[in-house]
């Protein structure tokens, strides 16, 4: 059994006069600050008391790891939608240094993930964020962030030099007092005994109130063209077909735009909104909603009337969060007037609409930029404990969100990137963003992040898709599709009008109503083929899917 063994550590600040620079391997003290490294059983942990303001330039603990040939090395993507899966020792990740800087620029790629604060190297090194493991068959040495609320934490394997290097995202961040550099877990043990540990040291808990979920959502059958008719039209349909559903989801698409989330689109909805809730809950179901709330795109009022409630970045420019829309712009989540305003939203919501779950999406763009006086990881985890304050007790869904900033704050939470009405979108997409829409990575994030559901949160898998029509996946990939999300989460969803489903169709939702109640085994996956072993009551299965 292997694990990591601490060598140095690589330290950096500045404190106006002057810049301090080590590399030790052991505590250090001076008249500015105190840099404390400690190791109590399965912790580590380095942690500053500046004596003084001073300004982080790097912290970077090396460890030394024997790596094996046959190991397979998972490290947790940036967000949600970041492609997240096993890698082999000579893996590689994939950048955005290949794509023209127009192209980028247009499309806004680099703000969707960690590029423009993370090093994309080459075959051998590896990287992901907050936690991660290698595996050798069944024993997993596992790496886990024990203080993301201080800035995330990067983990980096460099299987050439034997080496694992773990990175605090804090270059330039002021700090004054006491502050927890690194903290982390480091443990081996089967996959259950890993993940058992880091939750339980985490005391993440989850609200009881929150259970396994089966539903329908808008958004993979109309998108934005979602109007009063059609939902209902979609409602009577999901009444009509022999299982329960909990949740009825009306996504994107009934505001007039993002970020004027109470401006409805009176053409669609001319009853408005709480009248489409109540007649949800009158087919016994839960009502829920999209919204992005820490986004405005250019074409809303809010950018219009509001730019003081933009973000911006160090030249005084307002922060986008991507092209989606007319392109879109971060919140400053610490003006007051934009709390202010999304209170009112989340009050008017859940309280005077009726809607219990708020599906709350490209919730990243909050940290995009970091404050002299706060990390991503601080912006981030100040900005979930908001959202979770202003919802009261109606379930979260998150999305589009640094995984570790949601654990315990959300109810649910996706756990991929958006699926596709095909597997894996055209060859030319494939060379652009690890956050894509792909129904194949979202199958892989969501077996590779398994161990989220029911720990974290409970996990969101996103939809399946059964129906035929305006769907180029074969009947093999659908069927893919529809039990991997059982097997793997606790939030089955479908775009599908149920009730048009033929016999085929209703025995594949059969089966993967049954694979909800399974418990994995274990899964690998090989660039052909994706292996899951499970149990289903006192019996064994494996199930093989081509993935190709």
């Amino acid at each position: 059994m292997k694990m990591l063994k601490f060598k140095t550590l690589h330290f950096s600040y500045s404190d106006g006069e002057e810049t301090f620079l080590a590399v030790t391997s052991r505590s250090l003290h001076n008249d500015a600050m105190s840099l404390d490294i400690s190791t109590d059983g399965d912790i580590f942990t380095v942690q500053l008391s500046a004596k003084k303001k001073i300004k982080i330039n790097r912290i970077y603990a090396a460890f030394e790891y024997d790596f094996a040939e046959t190991d397979r090395i998972f490290l947790n993507g940036y967000q949600s939608w970041t492609d997240s899966i096993e890698h082999g020792i000579h893996g590689k990740m994939r950048g955005l240094d290949h794509l023209p800087k127009k192209v980028i620029a247009k499309y806004e790629f680099d703000k969707y993930g960690d590029y423009n604060f993370a090093d994309y190297e080459n075959s051998g090194s590896l990287h992901g964020w907050s936690y991660g493991y290698i595996r050798c068959a069944n024993n997993f040495d596992f790496i886990g962030s024990l203080a993301e609320d201080s800035g995330f934490t990067q983990i980096i394997t460099n299987t050439k030099n034997c080496l694992i290097g773990l990175k605090k995202d804090c270059e330039q961040h002021l700090v004054s007092g006491e502050w927890t550099a690194l903290k982390l877990l480091l443990k081996s043990g089967t996959e259950n005994e890993v993940f058992e540990e880091y939750f339980r040291l985490l005391g993440v808990s989850l609200r009881p109130e929150a259970k396994p979920i089966f539903g329908y959502t808008s958004w993979y059958r109309h998108y934005q063209c979602i109007s009063e008719d059609i939902i209902k039209a979609d409602l009577d349909g999901l009444k009509s077909q022999k299982y329960k559903a909990d949740v009825f989801q009306i996504d994107d698409g009934y505001q007039t735009a993002v970020g004027d989330w109470l401006s409805v689109d009176s053409t669609k909805f001319p009853n408005g909104m709480k009248s489409v809730a109540d007649m949800i809950k009158e087919s016994d179901l839960l009502p829920g909603i999209w919204l992005a709330p820490f986004v405005c795109e250019e074409n809303s009022d809010t950018f219009r009337s509001h730019k003081d409630w933009l973000v911006t970045d160090d030249n005084g420019n307002y922060v986008r969060g991507g092209s989606n829309w007319s392109g879109f712009y971060s919140l400053d989540i610490y003006n007051d007037e934009v709390r202010s305003y999304l209170r009112n939203v989340f009050d008017t919501i859940v309280n005077d609409w009726g809607y219990r779950l708020l599906k709350l999406d490209f919730l990243y763009a909050a940290c995009i930029q970091p404050r002299s006086d706060k990390t991503r990881g601080q912006i981030m985890a100040d900005g979930m404990s908001f959202l979770r304050e202003i919802a009261g007790d109606a379930f979260i869904l998150g999305c589009g969100v640094p995984l570790a900033s949601a654990f315990g704050k959300v109810d649910y939470c996706r756990i991929g990137c958006d699926v596709s009405l095909d597997w894996n979108d055209k060859p030319h997409m494939r060379l652009m963003h690890r956050e894509r829409v792909s129904t194949k990575n979202s199958i892989l994030n969501s077996v590779f992040r398994r161990q989220l559901n029911g720990r974290a949160f409970l996990s969101d898998p996103d939809v399946f898709l059964l129906r035929t029509d305006s769907n180029s996946m074969t009947a093999e990939q659908r069927q893919c599709l529809a039990e991997v999300n059982a097997l793997t989460g606790s939030v089955l969803f479908t775009s599908d009008n149920i009730a048009e489903y033929g016999e085929e169709q209703f025995s594949v939702l059969s089966r993967s109503m049954k694979l909800r109640d399974a418990d994995i085994i274990s899964a690998d996956a090989s660039s052909e083929e994706l292996r899951i072993r499970f149990a289903l009551g006192d019996k064994k299965f494996i199930r093989k899917y081509n993935i190709k």
